[in-house]
């Protein structure tokens, strides 16, 4: 139904476009193959009125010219369309031309590159490079593996509920998830999704590395309340443990876990190769020391070394 809206949009927006005088209801109607499917007249003016309607919401001037005999005619003239020529300082191209280079997977590349061209065939003046003839230095990049990222992207930005069954880390099984996605996070380079779970009535995130299997678009609205981008990055942030809250003590076999190391209070050399840590840490730490394996011992709080243990059991599992 809403590609079919779409196509019935842009083929009145193309009739009101296309001619250089003003178009009836009657005309316009033997034009639009949607419009000729109308069972009745009352059907076909209310669809057309709101069709006109949607068009002007979304930016397009459409004018209502009254003709000799009295009737209405429609027409979008090209000049009152047209959009303003596009200019940017070369701050602005700088920015666009780095966010053209961070998307480098996926379809993502292709989209990005083609707008760049489009920018810069429209005039957008070319960013000086500091770097130009060290490409081999620092590029940015965005890493996207998970074949969940590009259906929960467009979810995200068009508000549709999603399905998909979910692994969590201490589960042996994946679950069902209904979930009304909110945003995507990049963060120590894995992907989240932050959103509301229908079933069990409140926000949550998602790992995309632990989505098993297709993400399957759901019809309807959202039911909850969708909070501003920072509630939801401050969310994410927390809930793959970089809000700090408590504090851990583990060892750590020496030359391993640097990233922990980095966020470390106190370190001592226990000797034997290992060290022991003193880590602030929040929600989401017991999934990064299991990543490490051999490598880490949780010395305490005794909660976060259950989570550690009940975590490898259910990989051992596998």
């Amino acid at each position: 139904m809403a590609i079919a809206k779409a196509e019935r949009l842009m083929n009145l927006a193309l009739c009101l476009l296309g001619t250089r005088r003003p178009l009836s209801k009657r005309e316009l109607r033997g034009s639009i193959e949607a419009y000729l499917e109308a069972g009745t007249d009352d059907s076909f003016n209310r669809m057309f009125e709101r069709d006109k309607d949607d068009l002007r919401e979304l930016g397009l001037v459409i004018e209502t010219v009254e003709n000799l005999d009295g009737d209405a005619g429609y027409l979008a003239r090209r000049d009152s369309n047209r959009l303003p020529a596009i200019t940017l300082d070369a701050e602005e191209a700088a920015a666009l031309g780095l966010a053209a280079k961070v998307w480098q997977q996926a379809r993502l590349a292709g989209a990005a590159s083609g707008a760049l061209q489009k920018l810069r065939a429209a005039g957008m003046p070319e960013a000086e490079d500091p770097y130009e003839g060290h490409q081999s230095a620092l590029e940015p990049r965005i890493p996207v593996h998970e074949t969940a990222f590009e259906p929960l992207m467009l979810a995200c930005r068009d508000r549709r509920p999603v399905v998909f069954d979910y692994r969590k880390a201490n589960a042996a099984r994946p679950e069902t998830r209904h979930v009304e996605p909110w945003t995507l996070e990049c963060w120590r380079g894995h992907w989240y999704l932050a959103g509301w779970d229908r079933e069990r009535g409140a926000e949550r995130v998602f790992r995309l590395s632990r989505i098993t299997g297709k993400v399957r678009s759901r019809a309807g609205s959202f039911t909850a309340e969708v909070p501003d981008v920072v509630t939801v990055r401050e969310t994410v942030e927390s809930w793959a443990g970089e809000t700090a809250t408590r504090s851990a003590l583990i060892k750590l076999r020496q030359g391993s876990g640097y990233p922990l190391r980095a966020r470390a209070t106190a370190v001592r050399d226990l000797g034997d190769g290992w060290d022991e840590l003193a880590i602030p840490y929040g929600h989401g730490l017991d999934a990064w020391l299991v990543e490490l394996g051999p490598e880490v011992v949780v010395l305490e709080p005794a909660d976060l070394r259950a989570d550690v243990v009940d975590r490898l059991r259910a990989v051992a599992k596998d």
